[in-house]
């Protein structure tokens, strides 16, 4: 019987669009001003295989925004004239629209979240956002810078906040500090100029993990990959470089694993690592080789990696690498997970109160202005899961160290009215001290309020006074 092969054929036919899916859906969120300039730098550049969405507060800044999705959030409540640098603000005004962002985040199989931290809406929309698209499924990455040391405590306080409670709602999160680039940009640098650096990492992070996913290569990496390395990792360090010449592989490798604007910017120790090297037709195994041990030799020697392989005719002369290293031990000294760089300051106390009822220090430190082990660590309090939900809990203390640059010191004739003031005696019975009665005491460890530091950081006064209220509970 012959077969029929018109009729057989349609059996081996298939819908295209129905059946496949063209790569990942990744889309990124630029929420608040900074969020939204960073989307519009990143359009103007061409970056494809995305989808680019905008929330904001202030509509003025919503029409300024090139994204194809633009979501006002907080009509009700701001009128359309933004969050008044108020983080609470921003945070209703996302709660008060999240049919409209669960919307408008769709089915997104991964999604950045683009923010500068600090002020109002980025600062309180932005973990909203972020939780309502990993409760979609999403694979949810947040990119965002925090301040200049200029613009005051009060926002770097919101920004620590700010991205304490991001991290409790992302998957991974990449920090750029906008501090360090005083470090890296000349003394006559055009601010414009000096905050596009900024945005440019911004960029290439995006741009970067989307060419990962959706460039094919020789050794091909894919969205599996990329959630391997980056779900449920803290933080994460992500760095692009490229060289052309003479050692060019090992040139453009050590780029991509220091990046001068990430708050962390050494990929010493990450647990999980994923690369892509992208070079012309004459790239040589030999360079892929060298680069490779290069970025390998810095990680953790039980590290998982994943790297691939790409070959692009517009980079003939030259390579590319982009690097993701996640899965931070946390460092001593260091803020391996809250990615900020402390402001703490030391204070100083009289031997004599080291009582009971302040049980912070056991031996005094001989150097000053370093990290004293005689200290309480806050990493004792450290939970056992790395990635657990500590940071939505505000009644406790962030379980991080803390790093110290040359600290201030309290004024010893202030403190010493202050404990007369508030009548706190001694053993023997005297509130004088003198300065060798004094210790450098870590206040990163006082008393906080709600698990936040008190409006002026180190509010002396309500410390001593809990300290004699727990000192006359104990005469009692």
């Amino acid at each position: 019987m012959t077969a029929n092969h018109s009729e057989q054929s349609p059996r081996f036919q298939f819908d295209e669009e129905s059946n496949f899916r063209a790569g990942a859906n990744i889309k990124v969120v630029g929420i608040g001003g900074g969020g939204g300039n960073a989307v519009n730098r990143m359009i103007d550049a061409g970056i494809t295989g995305v989808e680019f969405l905008v929330a904001n507060t202030d509509i003025q800044a919503l029409s300024r925004s090139s994204a194809s999705h633009k979501i006002q959030i907080g009509a009700k409540i701001t009128k359309g004239l933004g969050a008044g640098a108020q983080p609470d603000i921003g945070r209703q005004a996302a709660i008060e629209d999240t049919n409209q962002i669960i919307e408008c985040l769709g089915e997104a199989d991964m999604v950045f979240i683009t923010a500068g931290l600090g002020g109002g809406t980025g600062t309180g929309a932005a973990p909203v956002i972020a939780s309502l698209a990993k409760e979609a499924g999403a694979l949810v990455v947040g990119v965002v810078t925090t301040p200049f040391k200029f613009e005051g405590r009060k926002r770097r306080r919101y920004a620590e906040e700010g991205l304490r409670n991001l991290k409790g709602c992302v998957d991974t999160v990449i920090t750029i500090s906008n501090e360090k680039l005083r470090d890296t940009v000349a003394e006559k640098t055009p601010i414009t100029e000096a905050f596009s650096l900024a945005d440019d990492v911004l960029l290439n992070a995006v741009e970067g993990i989307s060419n990962l996913i959706n460039k094919p290569g020789f050794i091909n990496l894919d969205f599996a990959d990329v959630r391997t390395i980056m779900a449920e990792k803290g933080v994460a360090i992500m760095g692009c470089g490229t060289a052309s010449g003479e050692n060019r592989g090992i040139m453009a490798a050590q780029q991509a694993i220091s990046s001068p604007l990430l708050e962390d910017a050494s990929i010493n120790g990450a647990r999980a690592v994923l690369f892509n090297i992208v070079g012309g037709p004459d790239m040589t195994m030999d360079e892929i080789d060298e680069a490779a041990e290069l970025i390998q030799e810095a990680c953790d020697e039980d590290a998982e990696i994943i790297f691939g392989t790409v070959l692009d005719e517009k980079l003939t002369g030259s390579i590319s690498i982009t690097v993701i290293a996640t899965d931070f031990p946390t460092r001593s000294g260091q803020l391996a997970q809250d990615g900020l760089e402390s402001t703490s300051t030391v204070a100083t106390f009289p031997t004599h109160m080291r009582s009971s009822a302040s049980p912070m220090v056991d031996q005094p430190s001989s150097q000053p202005g370093e990290h004293h082990p005689h200290a309480r660590s806050l990493e004792q309090n450290k939970p056992k899961q790395q990635h657990a939900n500590r940071w939505r809990t505000p009644d406790k203390i962030s379980s991080e160290t803390v790093t110290r640059h040359q600290p201030d010191r309290l004024d010893l004739h202030a403190y010493q009215k202050q404990v007369r003031k508030l009548n706190f005696h001694s053993s023997a019975g005297s509130n004088s001290a003198t300065p060798e009665d004094y210790e450098y005491v870590d206040v990163s460890v006082m008393p906080k309020n709600n698990g936040e530091m008190p409006n002026d950081d180190i509010n002396v006064p309500a410390y001593l006074k809990k300290l004699r209220e727990k000192y006359d509970n104990l005469r009692k």
